[in-house]
């Protein structure tokens, strides 16, 4: 039963960092690395639609993180020309319907906090141009838009530029991601939404204290915009016992944040890290700078798309009505998307 169900359902994945992988190579093996290394992932996965953030290394930052910015996007937009059989680099909702239609998976830009922008938000209509549809202003560390969750005790807000960025993102029709912001700085984002918001890569805080998971009031009026909470599959966001690790207490996360803000607002949002780090980081480098958690740990065959089966299974075998779980594995996503996604105000 779950292999029909996983192979009808609209399968979106919000957070995987594979352009990372791609763009790590050299210009000329972009199309055929990403043919080879990830296509074949993404598709024993099921994946329909997936997001790519760009995520800009701190090497690159900040002398060099708009041109890093930069060659990011343009290396999905040749990975997607280059596997026009197989995928298509999508900015609204209709191209995502047309890209399911014909049997593709429907690629989606978003930045990760922005660091190439720094505060000149005037950028924002340039990365839109070039497709960008998604974005967040911060990650663990303070940015000039905002402070990331990593900062959290700094009760820092959005500053002018970052309150300048959410107006500008909602004119866009850009969705606001709010994985790794502040908690003040989610609140501030609350204050100001007119649109919906979303946390492609975010846990529940009420089962694993970490300041990168979601209190149960802030999941609450994520939902109230009408955006999706995508729960994050790194182990270290889930439990603080490694014995825990599990595909069931992902399902735990997955089944807490529909209850507090229903189940049209909860989706996934893996953040395959083991996987991409394979991908990019040398054998000598131990030290890889995440502090309390394990970035190489990895749920029991979660390490990269082609698990993504088993969470249908475990959905499956906690009894969850089966149009729900099909709302969990994208259609909660795809619905957002079809609503707001480079739509302009």
């Amino acid at each position: 039963m779950s292999v029909d169900l996983h192979r009808r359902a609209v399968v979106a994945d919000t957070h995987n960092d594979l352009l990372m992988a791609v763009a790590a190579r050299p210009p000329r093996r972009w199309a055929s690395f990403f043919r080879e290394r990830w296509l074949p992932q993404l598709r024993e996965g099921g994946v329909d639609l997936q997001v790519l953030p760009v995520f800009i290394d701190d090497q690159y930052r900040p002398e060099g993180a708009l041109r890093q910015t930069l060659r990011m996007i343009e290396c999905a937009h040749v990975l997607a020309e280059g596997n026009a059989d197989a995928v298509r680099l999508c900015t609204d909702g209709a191209q995502i319907d047309a890209a399911l239609q014909e049997g593709k998976i429907a690629l989606v830009l978003a930045l990760e906090s922005a660091p190439g922008l720094d505060a000149d938000i005037e950028l924002l209509s340039t990365v839109h141009r070039l497709g960008v549809r998604v974005a967040s202003i911060a990650h663990w560390g303070r940015t000039a838009l905002a402070d990331g969750s990593g900062e959290e005790a700094t009760g820092g807000r959005l500053t002018a530029a970052g309150v300048e960025a959410v107006r500008e993102m909602e004119r866009l029709g850009m969705i606001f991601d709010v994985s790794h912001l502040s908690a003040a700085g989610v609140a501030h984002v609350l204050e100001l939404a007119t649109r919906p918001v979303m946390a492609t890569h975010s846990s529940a805080r009420a089962l694993r204290d970490h300041h990168r998971n979601l209190t149960d009031d802030q999941i609450r009026a994520i939902t109230a915009t009408g955006g999706v909470i995508c729960v994050n599959f790194v182990p270290s966001f889930l439990s603080k016992d490694p014995s825990d690790f599990t595909v069931e207490r992902l399902v735990d996360h997955i089944e807490h944040v529909a209850a507090v803000g229903g189940i049209d607002h909860v989706g996934l949002g893996p953040d395959f890290v083991h996987e991409v780090l394979s991908d990019v980081t040398p054998p000598c480098c131990e030290d890889l700078g995440y502090g309390e958690i394990d970035p190489m740990a990895v749920l029991p065959g979660l390490d990269g798309p082609r698990g993504l089966p088993l969470v249908t299974d475990a959905l499956v075998g906690r009894g969850i009505p089966e149009d729900d779980i099909l709302k969990i594995l994208g259609g909660n996503v795809r619905r957002l998307f079809r609503a707001e996604l480079g739509r302009p105000a």
